[in-house]
């Protein structure tokens, strides 16, 4: 009865902390499972209905699929069909153009603050506001010099490799099925790719001669998502990305969607800005913020090795989602005086010899 009664007394002056701790432990736990319901139930309706699905799926793909051939049949004409006009050039321009398209959006929005709608959804509200112009030109330019001289190397470079592993080249799409294996393979290929290159960025010595330039912005913003040391940029910017189709033999048209599809989720995991009805950037903008979780891109190898755990222990995993609601994040889900604090990591230095390499 007394040992009740001290286990009773000890559990009630437990800190806040220890105490919300614990219980973004069960949430999180809560939320794997109902992720693991929902992917169960998912693959279920596939199993009873997955005919009729497909049948739909197929029917809307060969209707717009018509469009896209002819569009890629323009290309292609316009490139001669030449092999190497198609995989250097046309690849140059689609992993360039795109890029500027979103990223001049967004650092509109950036400098000028306006509008203000698209302001209010910032996820980390006190910082660049305005954005320093002087770190912004530096880190322009230093993107410029990526995607010129350093693409313009390693493309060419690239280019033998692709041909000789069988990327297709051919004036004809592939079917829908084919597009979509291939896509799935290069976002689980990728998340291998980034995770590991990046973690291993993190060493103290490489971080302190090549990622410490991209973690200069602890608060990111779209530019800086190439922003980066030359090294860098090629073995964890680059390489990743392309390794998908390398290892696929993908038809360049797949590997050029993808490519986009990339830019774009990596300039919008460095917005900094948790827009509505697009994918949360608080994991990376958190990576910024700490310097020492979530490596990946998925988040799937940060929870099998336990490099989110931080992150699970943070305000910001709770707004981690997708929002589906014009009320931004940080007013649906507020900041808590009893959560726990990150302030002292905010503070260390992710060169300083005291702190292990995660």
């Amino acid at each position: 009865m007394e040992n009740n009664n001290i286990a009773s007394l000890t559990s009630s002056k437990l800190s806040p902390d220890v105490k919300h701790v614990t219980q973004l432990k069960n949430d999180s736990t809560k939320k794997y499972l109902l992720y693991m319901f929902m992917t169960s139930a998912i693959i279920c309706v596939f199993v009873v209905a997955g005919d009729s699905i497909m049948q739909h799926i197929q029917q809307f793909w060969s209707t717009s699929g018509e469009f896209w051939q002819s569009v890629w049949l323009l290309v292609y004409e316009t490139l001669d069909g030449d092999p190497w006009k198609i995989g250097v050039y046309g690849t140059l321009v689609v992993i360039t153009v795109p890029y500027w398209i979103l990223a001049s959006l967004l650092l509109f929005v950036d400098v000028t603050g306006r509008p203000s709608f698209i302001v209010q959804y910032k996820v980390q509200p006190e910082k660049n506001s305005p954005v320093c112009l002087v770190k912004l030109r530096k880190a322009i330019l230093t993107v410029l010099f990526n995607q010129t001289v350093l693409n313009l190397c390693l493309i060419p470079v690239v280019y033998p490799v692709f041909i000789w592993r069988g990327v297709n080249l051919t004036p004809e799409l592939p079917s829908f099925h084919w597009a979509v294996i291939h896509l799935a393979a290069f976002v689980l290929i990728e998340e291998i790719g980034f995770y590991y290159s990046h973690r291993l960025l993190h060493h103290p010595m490489l971080y302190k001669h090549v990622h410490k330039v991209h973690h200069e912005w602890t608060a990111p913003i779209c530019i800086i998502s190439l922003y980066s040391h030359p090294v860098e940029h090629i073995v964890s910017n680059m390489l990743p990305p392309l390794l998908g189709p390398l290892l696929m033999g993908s038809h360049m048209a797949i590997a050029w969607l993808w490519f986009v599809m990339a830019l774009y989720s990596t300039l919008l995991a460095h917005s900094g800005y948790h827009l509505p009805f697009l994918p949360s950037n608080e994991a990376h903008d958190f990576h910024h913020q700490t310097f020492m979780n979530n490596f990946g891109v998925l988040g799937l190898l940060d929870h099998l090795h336990g490099t989110d755990k931080l992150f699970v222990a943070s305000k910001a995993y709770q707004r981690h989602f997708t929002s589906l609601s014009l009320t931004p994040v940080l007013h649906q889900v507020p900041d808590d005086p009893t959560s726990l604090s990150l302030t002292p990591v905010l503070h260390q230095v992710p060169d300083d010899p005291k702190i292990k390499p995660q």
